[in-house]
Order: C-alpha cells, then structure tokens, then sequence
C-alpha cells in the first residue's frame, strides 16, 4: 500500500514547484503529503466507518486510475468539513517548507487527487477533489497567516503559549518547526498589516424556527465565536502583493451542532486604490470557502468572486468598512437531523452574492451587517436535479464598556428554499437572537486611520 502511495501527480508537483528558483526542497512536502494520507488511510481503516473502503490494494488504485471520476454520496461533515481541513494540511506543509501560496496550492491539488486515487477504494470524487484540493487551499492559508501573525505579533501570549496556540492553528506548521526544524526561528511576515480580531462566548436563543424535514433542533445553545479581518485596506505603505495579503475568517462553535459556521475569504490577486481623501479600498479577485450549519440545514461552498473592500471616513467619529463580492462556486446543501429515507443531499454550480458592512463610531460602539446568498442549481450535480436558495443574515451590535472588553448583541436568521422533483417544494428557516461577552483585539474595533 505504501508504494502505491507515491503518485506521479506528487512527483509532476515537486517539479513545478521547482521550475523557479528553489530555496527548499521539494521532496519534504511531497514526503510529507505522503505520510498525512498513509496515517489517514490507516486510522480510518482501523477505527473508521466503512473500514473496506480504505482497504487500498493495486487493482483498487488501477481502477481508479482507469475509471470515471464520480459525485459522492459521502456523509455531509466528512465531505465539506473533513476534506477542507484535509486539503489544509497539505497546504501547510508546503508553505511552512518555504514555498509561496500557489506552488503550495499545487501540492494541494495533487495530494488531494492522489488520495481520491489510492487513498480509498471507492471511485474518485469530483466534489471532494473541489473541497479538498481548492478549499483547502482557501482555508490552509488563512490557518498558516494566523499562525504566523501570533508567532509575530504575540497575541500578550508567553514563548511557550505562543508556540502552543499556532501549533493548534495549523498543525503542519508547527511539524516543521519543532519536528524537521523548518522555520523554527522565524515566522512569515505580516508587514506590518492592519487586522482587528475578537473573540465572543454567549448564548443564543430561538425566536424563528421553521424546521421543514428536519426532524429537531435545540432552543438554546451556547456560543464560541472568533473572527479576524487581516490586510485591511487604508494602511499608508501595505501593499498586496501576495494572495491573502487581505482576508477574513470567522469560526463559530455551538454546543447544539458543533461548528455553526467556518468563513474564511482571501484577495488571491487585486490592487489598492483610493476615492478622494476619505476612501480607500481594495478591489480583485477572492477565494473564498465556507460552512454553515444552523442546526437545520447545512450548506458549503468553494467559489472565486470578484469584489472590493473598503473603507470610508465618513466623518472624524464615524468609519465605515464594507465589503462586496460577487461569484460562482461549487456548493453542497443537506438536511440536517433528517430522516433516512429523505436525504435531500444535493451539490451544484452555485452563484453567490455576499455584501458586509462595519460601522464604527467612535471608539465605544460598533454595528455590523452581513448578507449572503446562495443559490445552489442542478448544473454539476447529482442526476436527481433540484435546486436550492439560501439566504443568510448576520446583524451584530457591540458596545466597548472598558479596554478590551464588551457586550454584543446578535440576530442570525438562515432561510432554505429548496426545489426537488422527486421530494417537491421545502422551505426551513431559522432566527436566533443572543448576548455575547467580546474581547477585542488589540486594534480595537479595526478603524484604519490615514
């Protein structure tokens, strides 16, 4: 088995990635894809479900080889949340060897089709090579600048927790840097980027909850959520050279369902410009990759938009940040909690729309906005058809009460309207409202001032 996990695509990659100027080699990541999915395969096949599919054997990779690339009908979480997160180690050894983000996203992209080849014995899947070998490219990179902004800047954190918390972040980093001594004394460099993060720890209650074929759902729920805004625009001298210079990501935990979301967005290529003395943005092209889960329903999508970010000085009191993007991208849509023999599991092409706001006033009060949608069509699917509309809404207030500590009050409303010809007409809709403690980064509320 372990031969045959030496795949050419592994080797076309490492030479690729060495066609320019090399400063490591490219055999550590390569090696280290290898070993990832060889440890994957054997925990799965020893203590997973459905051990036989990680039962690897020559003719199983010559069939895959020879044979059509498929839609899996693998569980919601293993596919949209599990493959990313795959996808996002392999990212991290490239990067953390010293290669820049598109080379690394090659490794991705060919460790991610040599494990649907000889990784498992089921055909090799469309979906995952998407979610895997392009969303984990989105979501490893966010990972990687996090690690490395805290190993940088610190975070008020000592040597040892600083080293703890990015080793937590991104795992393969920390592989390199204590196990192979890759990076062990240096870190990539921010350059000086104008971020704004905060962590929030609250409840939040139901006040709409049309559950449709879902079969239950928890009233209340406890909330973890953190966000970070990276490379915002408006800071003289940061330039965007490099993809994620600017991007955001947020991940809420829920005691109700686990993840309630993971939202990570990146400026992959794009230019700074300025409106007049009081705006300056940043406009080009985004990757982005996300996952929400409100209890009822699950949706995930990997997509390239164009958009913009800005900000706008509307008066010395008052900022205003926004974001607006537009795209296309590959999205899966499930109901989640129901039952067996309605599995309304469905993957599409799927434009999106996402439009945010950050209102700031002085440095004591903050509003924020954030709209998303999705529409998830029959192109590129399942043979069963259907179609799929989301809409998600996102409505913050915070208030500073002292330093970096304040209270913020929340709405999420998520609404599904859903076409199937063999399951008919659906809708689900779920609003909840909360109170959340917040812990402000350092920067405040993220005010760029020029």
């Amino acid at each position: 088995m372990k031969r045959a996990f030496v795949p050419a695509a592994l080797a076309l990659c490492a030479s690729l990635a060495f066609a320019e100027e090399a400063v490591v080699d490219p055999v550590v990541p390569a090696l280290e894809i290898l070993g990832f999915d060889i440890l994957v395969n054997r925990v799965n096949r020893c203590c997973g479900s459905g051990r036989e599919d990680y039962a690897v054997t020559m003719d199983s990779i010559r069939r895959n080889l020879r044979g059509p690339w498929v839609i899996d009908g693998d569980p919601f979480n293993v596919n949209q949340l599990g493959h990313p997160y795959q996808g996002s180690m392999y990212h991290g050894f490239a990067r953390s060897a010293g290669f820049d983000y598109w080379r690394s996203a090659a490794f991705t992209f060919a460790g991610s089709a040599a494990w649907e080849i000889a990784g498992e014995r089921t055909p090799p899947s469309r979906n995952d090579q998407v979610s895997t070998g392009i969303g984990g490219t989105f979501l490893g990179e966010a990972l990687f600048r996090m690690a490395n902004l805290l190993l940088e800047k610190g975070g008020g954190l000592s040597p040892f927790w600083r080293e703890t918390v990015a080793a937590g972040i991104s795992p393969s980093l920390a592989f390199n840097r204590r196990v192979l001594g890759i990076q062990k004394n240096g870190f990539l460099a921010s350059n000086d980027a104008a971020y704004y993060s905060q962590l929030q720890v609250g409840f939040m209650g139901t006040a709409q909850d049309a559950q449709g074929a879902s079969s239950g759902s928890t009233k209340n729920e406890l909330q973890v959520d953190y966000s970070l805004d990276f490379g915002m625009p408006g800071k003289d001298g940061y330039v965007y050279r490099r993809p994620f210079d600017h991007f955001v990501f947020r991940a809420t935990m829920s005691s109700a369902n686990g993840f309630e979301n993971v939202l990570t967005r990146g400026l992959l290529w794009g230019r700074d410009y300025k409106g007049g003395a009081n705006y300056r943005g940043v406009w080009g092209l985004y990757g982005s990759y996300d996952y929400i889960s409100p209890q009822t329903f699950r949706i995930s999508s990997t997509a390239l938009s164009l958009g913009t970010t800005g900000q706008w000085r509307a008066s010395e009191n008052v900022a205003v940040q926004g974001t607006l993007m537009g795209g296309l991208g590959y999205a899966a849509v499930s109901t989640l909690r129901g039952v067996a023999a309605d599995r309304d599991y469905h993957y599409g092409v799927a434009p999106q729309v996402l439009v945010s706001t950050h209102v700031i006033v002085g440095d004591r009060h903050a509003f924020d906005v954030t709209l998303r949608d999705y529409f998830v069509s029959k192109v590129g699917g399942l043979a069963r058809g259907g179609r799929d509309n989301i809409v998600r809404a996102d409505v913050a207030y915070t208030w500073r009460l002292r330093g970096q500590h304040g209270v913020t009050l929340k709405y999420l409303w998520n609404h599904r309207n859903a076409e199937y010809p063999d399951l008919g007409d659906r809708s689900q809709t779920r609003g909840t409202v909360g109170i959340f403690y917040t812990l402000l980064g350092h920067d405040g509320f993220g005010r760029v001032d020029w």
